[in-house]
């Protein structure tokens, strides 16, 4: 949240008098959603277009030769920057009910980030997981993002198990939606801010605020 930020507050003061980034923008537009659709979406809601770019765009373009993929290569950036900084510490609510699951369960992660090995590895999580199917397995397997089920329906494959028999555990109303497409057996909204009633209308089975509601 704080690179999205950070990233759209400089780029939109650089276009002048338009509405500024805010925290609704992220949960409206950007979370949960692959990086560039990300950019796209909050470029819409500005009345905005930029050249869609190349993956290998740099950041640090001037104005007039932005693109969707520059900027989202600047959140990228700044992203890294501070997980080399203040590194990343875990709910522990999550910690918690990771904890209760005990050594039986199958676990995998579903990210549409491209950092998700990094933020894993930081937060100390990253043994507790079997699979990590994120954005550069996504894009590797030409899978669409959330809210597409098809992310979530490779974790389930690489499980071994039935998508009726897995549940998925989502904070993004995109999350939660592509597990409900999916046929899941249960999708756990946790709230960060999204809201309790748009995680229910996206196909929530159960809203908390916590996991560790659910230990």
């Amino acid at each position: 949240m704080r690179a999205w930020a950070t990233m759209f507050e400089e780029f939109l003061a650089s276009r002048g008098a338009l509405a500024p980034y805010t925290e609704a923008d992220y949960f409206e537009h950007v979370d949960g959603r692959p990086r560039y659709d990300g950019v796209r979406a909050v470029l819409v809601s500005r009345g905005l277009e930029l050249p869609e770019g190349e993956d290998a765009d740099p950041g640090d373009q001037d104005r007039g030769q932005e693109t969707v993929r520059g900027l989202g290569n600047r959140k990228n950036d700044l992203v890294l920057e501070l997980l080399r900084k203040d590194g990343v510490a875990p709910y522990p609510g999550t910690v918690t009910y990771l904890d209760s699951l005990g050594a039986g369960a199958r676990l995998a992660i579903v990210s549409s980030s491209r950092n998700a090995e990094e933020v894993l590895a930081s937060a100390g999580l990253r043994d507790r997981f079997e699979h990590v199917v994120d954005g550069k397995v996504a894009a590797a397997e030409q899978l669409p993002g959330k809210p597409a089920p098809d992310t979530f329906l490779r974790a389930a494959a690489l499980l071994g198990v039935d998508p009726a028999d897995a549940v998925v555990y989502e904070d993004a109303v995109s999350g939660v939606a592509a597990g409900a497409a999916g046929g899941f057996g249960a999708v756990v909204g946790v709230d960060r801010g999204a809201g309790r009633e748009q995680l229910a209308a996206a196909g929530a089975s159960l809203v908390v605020a916590d996991l560790e509601k659910l230990a």
